[in-house]
C-alpha cells in the first residue's frame, strides 16, 4: 500500500483531524469489562476520545471464546442472540447527529493462545439450511467445530494440505442507533454485523452518527472469509485491532460508505437480498452525482457497466452488499 492514497483521502480532506494522528489510547478485556450484545446510546462509554485518536482494541471471538475444543456442541453454549460480543462504546467528541465518523483500520493481529481460530456447523444456522425463519421440516445439519492455528504471516491452517491466506476485516462495526437498542447481530443504516471483507486493513469505513458521541462499537473480527459467510462462521479470532478516528462534520448520509486505495463502496442490508443490492447502488449512484459530478442517469448507465458488488453475509437476520466502482473512473 501506498501513503499518497491515505494523504488524499475523504477523511484527510474533509475531517476535523485532516487523518492525522492526534493521540493513542487502547482498550483491553479488563478496561472493557463487559462486552456488550447491543447497539445503543444506552451503555455508558468506556472511553472518550477526540477526533484523529488512534485505539488499539482486545476483540474477542464472535462466541466471546465459549467454543474451546472441537468436541463442544455449539447448540448447548451457545444462546442466541448473545453472538458477536462488542468493544465499546467509544464516545468522540464532537460528533452530533448529521456528522460522519470516519474511521481508519490500520491494523488487525490475532490474539491468545494457538489454535486461535474457530467456526463450526451450528444447528438451524447457516446459509443452505433450514432455520426458524426459513422454516423446513428437514433435520439439521451435524455439529462440527473445527479449531485453526492463525498466524498473520504464515496464513491460516485448514488442514495438512491447505492454507488460507490471513486477510482479516472487522465483522462487526457501527456506530449508536439515535434511540433503538439493536442486537450486535443484525446489520442496518448505522452498520453493525455486515460481515463484509472489505471493511479490512488499510480501509476506512465511514459511518453516519445519530446520537451524540457517534458511540462507536467494533467487534466480531474474522482472520478471512468467502462471500456470503455461508455457514455462517468464518474464520472467527480474537484480536488486537488498531482503528484511528476522525469526524467529518455535517456529511450526512443514509448508509455506510467505504474507501480504499482502489475504489469507494456503499453498503447496503436488508432482505431479500436484491434490496440489499439496490440499496447499496442506489446510495452509489447518488454518491456519485452529489460528489463527481455525475448526472445520476449516467452514473446508472456507468455502474450498469463498471459496478461491481460484494456479498458480506447471506446468514443475518438482513443480508449484506457492498457496491462499489473504481476510483479511476471518477477523476
Amino acid at each position: 500500500m501506498t501513503t499518497s492514497w491515505l494523504e488524499n483521502s475523504i477523511m484527510a480532506r474533509k475531517a476535523i483531524a485532516r487523518g492525522k494522528q492526534t493521540s493513542v489510547h487502547s482498550i483491553t478485556e479488563g478496561s472493557q469489562g463487559k462486552y456488550h450484545y447491543v447497539y445503543g446510546p444506552y451503555a455508558a462509554p468506556v472511553l472518550t476520545v477526540d477526533p484523529g485518536a488512534e485505539i488499539s482494541v482486545e476483540t474477542h471471538d464472535a462466541m466471546e471464546g465459549r467454543i474451546k475444543s472441537e468436541s463442544d456442541r455449539p447448540s448447548e453454549i451457545l444462546k442466541l442472540p448473545f453472538l458477536n460480543p462488542q468493544n465499546g462504546p467509544i464516545y468522540v467528541n464532537g460528533a452530533v447527529k448529521g456528522d460522519c465518523l470516519a474511521v481508519h483500520i490500520k491494523k488487525i493481529v490475532p490474539r491468545g493462545p494457538q489454535p486461535v481460530g474457530t467456526t463450526c456447523l451450528m444447528k438451524e444456522f447457516g446459509g443452505l439450511v433450514g432455520t426458524g425463519d426459513t422454516a423446513m421440516l428437514n433435520e439439521p445439519l451435524p455439529e462440527i467445530v473445527k479449531k485453526l492455528h492463525v498466524d498473520a504471516v504464515e496464513g491460516v491452517k485448514w488442514n495438512d494440505k491447505i492454507t488460507l491466506p490471513y486477510e482479516p476485516f472487522i465483522g462487526t462495526i457501527g456506530t449508536s442507533p439515535e434511540i433503538e437498542a439493536i442486537s450486535s447481530l443484525h446489520p442496518d443504516y448505522y452498520g453493525g454485523n455486515m460481515d463484509l471483507p472489505d471493511v479490512n486493513q488499510d480501509s476506512i469505513i465511514y459511518l453516519p452518527v445519530h446520537a451524540p458521541g457517534a458511540l462507536l462499537y467494533l467487534g466480531d473480527c474474522h482472520a478471512t472469509q468467502g462471500d456470503g459467510e455461508l455457514c455462517g462462521f468464518a474464520i472467527e479470532h480474537p484480536t488486537v485491532t488498531t482503528i484511528q478516528v476522525d469526524l467529518i462534520k455535517g456529511w450526512t448520509f443514509r448508509w455506510p460508505r467505504l474507501e480504499n486505495e482502489r475504489q469507494i463502496m456503499t453498503i447496503g442490508s436488508g432482505r431479500p437480498m436484491e434490496d440489499a443490492a439496490r440499496i447499496a447502488y442506489r446510495e452509489l449512484v447518488r454518491w456519485m452525482a452529489s460528489e463527481y459530478g455525475f448526472d445520476e442517469l449516467d452514473a446508472y448507465m456507468l455502474l450498469t457497466q463498471a459496478g461491481r458488488l460484494r456479498v458480506g453475509n447471506m446468514v443475518d437476520p438482513k443480508y449484506t452488499l457492498g457496491a462499489s466502482i473504481s476510483k479511476h473512473l471518477l477523476t
